[in-house]
């Protein structure tokens, strides 16, 4: 549809300024050769503008109305000349439309593609961007568990230390005791002894007890009483 109504506008443009020109027989051939010359020179910029690929129809229609604007030319039918030579640049300018058309949507296409990559190259980076934040944190928190880990075998080594001191000091402080045994208690031992029809006499013993003495036995007709008092020595 597109394509039909560039030609007809084409077509009209091309016939009313041919219109313009007084209709004589000479202007007539002026016309026709001025028409096909024009004609010659649209088709080939259309060619090499590559519409062959891009508007391959309008490209041939304008090459088939060409050739047959230079037969009638020859021929001497300048009036068809001229209808031939407009038709060509008709469709010759559709080619051209079409393929400018066809180039600017491509341009668009990649235009639109190249943002849709650097979107997707944004979000790349942006997903790059959080994992190593990610990693970052990750890492970190590995070094803080890390330095936890130090700070408790430090405090079970200090710990540790510190026991394996107080051991050392309880063996000196046994070592000590060993070599230096306390002294012997002080013990006063005290006798009582009583007669019948006598008065008691007390006899006071004081001594360093060595070794366990034999108990003392009392006569039949005495009564003794025996008390000791223990005093350690400092």
């Amino acid at each position: 549809m597109l394509r039909h109504k560039i030609l007809a506008a084409l077509l009209a443009t091309s016939a009313l300024s041919l219109a313009a020109v007084p209709a004589t027989a000479a202007s007539t051939k002026d016309q026709a050769r001025a028409a096909v010359a024009a004609a010659d020179a649209k088709v080939h910029t259309a060619e090499d503008l590559n519409t062959a690929t891009q508007a391959p129809r309008d490209t041939a229609d304008a090459r088939a109305a060409l050739t047959m604007a230079h037969d009638s030319y020859n021929a001497g039918r300048h009036e068809q000349a001229i209808e031939n030579a407009i038709r060509a640049q008709a469709a010759a300018d559709a080619a051209i439309g079409l393929a400018q058309q066809h180039k600017d949507n491509a341009l668009a296409a990649a235009r639109a593609d190249q943002r849709a990559t650097s979107a997707a190259a944004r979000d790349q980076v942006a997903a790059a961007q959080d994992q190593t934040d990610i990693a970052n944190q990750q890492s970190a928190a590995a070094l803080q568990q890390a330095a936890e880990a130090n700070a408790r075998a430090d405090a079970a080594q200090n710990s540790a230390a510190a026991s394996a001191a107080d051991a050392a000091a309880a063996r000196n402080a046994a070592m000590i005791a060993a070599q230096n045994p306390p002294a012997a208690p002080v013990v006063e031992t005290t006798i009582t002894t009583q007669k019948g029809g006598v008065a008691p006499r007390s006899t006071t013993t004081r001594k360093v007890v060595r070794r366990a003495s034999a108990p003392v036995v009392a006569a039949p007709s005495e009564k003794i009483t025996a008390t000791t008092k223990v005093t350690p020595q400092q």
